[in-house]
């Protein structure tokens, strides 16, 4: 499947700590967070990208046009530094659609903006640029494939540390709740999507409001439960936890690290090659 990540948003609550930078170029470790996303769906497959680009979108374009394969793999150096065997390899097989979606796009305006690009996809997979998870994804696509529905997508236990109130007679508080105790779940995001969802967008609504909606009411929107690790870097003190656990060697979202390989629907994975010779230029 072809999988379409939204990269355009402004990432205004991160601003303070990379002004000039996107939020999908925030790195955790010496990677950012948009490889980690990349690197997920590629694990299982899915090496079919289209990046939906908005504010700073150059800038990842940019990123990928002078990305070293020697950075997040190993190496031999050999020849005074004249040839580079590389040892593993990721972005290889990996292929990168970069569309321009709108500086002020919403999600929704967004994925219709590429629908031309999924052309012949009975179904493909969507996502935002910052969320991490351990889920194993082809549990998440079995469970589509068999509701049978038009979209999908993972609910999990929200990671906010504030709390719920009732209120009564202008400022009584009656009842107050850790929203980590409570049922309440939220999107997650790591949707599966039938080329029906085109069906539902008006180029203008945004993705979850409306368009779900109207997909409720044709009860043609089913979630997926998680409550395995998952987290998303919308603040800087997200971005903090996210480099202390990697820092720490803590990193359950690279399911690379801990599982073979696997295989796409309906695409097989082309093996990396275990050396793949590098030369530098001059």
């Amino acid at each position: 499947m072809k999988v379409v990540l939204f990269c355009g948003g402004l990432g205004m609550r991160l601003r303070d700590h990379a002004e000039n930078t996107p939020k999908p170029l925030v790195r955790i470790g010496t990677m950012p967070i948009l490889w980690h996303v990349m690197k997920y769906y590629a694990h299982y497959g899915h090496t079919d990208f289209i990046l939906c680009l908005g504010y700073q979108g150059e800038a990842i374009k940019h990123y990928f046009l002078n990305y070293s394969e020697c950075t997040p793999n190993d190496f031999i150096l050999s020849n005074g530094g004249k040839n580079i065997d590389l040892l593993n390899t990721d972005i290889q097989n990996w292929r990168i659609h970069f569309v321009d979606t709108g500086a002020r796009s919403n999600i929704g305006q967004r994925l219709k903006a590429v629908q031309k690009f999924l052309k012949g996809e009975d179904e493909f997979l969507a996502n935002y640029s910052d969320g991490l998870t351990d889920l194993h994804l082809p549990d998440l696509i079995d469970f589509f494939h068999r509701k049978g529905k038009v979209a999908s997508f993972v609910n999990v236990a929200p990671n906010l540390s504030y709390h719920f109130i009732s209120v009564k007679n202008g400022g009584t508080v009656t009842a107050i709740k850790d929203i980590k105790s409570s049922n309440i779940r939220i999107n997650g995001g790591y949707y599966v999507f039938k080329k029906e969802i085109f069906d539902y967008l008006d180029g203008e609504s945004e993705l979850v409001e409306q368009p779900f909606q109207r997909m409720i009411h044709d009860d043609q929107l089913t979630t997926y439960r998680y409550d395995g690790f998952w987290a998303s870097m919308d603040t800087f003190k997200d971005k903090q936890l996210l480099e202390d656990m990697h820092s720490s060697g803590n990193v359950p979202w690279q399911v690379w690290k801990k599982e073979p390989a696997q295989q796409s629907y309906g695409s097989p994975l082309n093996d990396a090659l275990s050396k793949i010779p590098v030369r530098r230029r001059g």
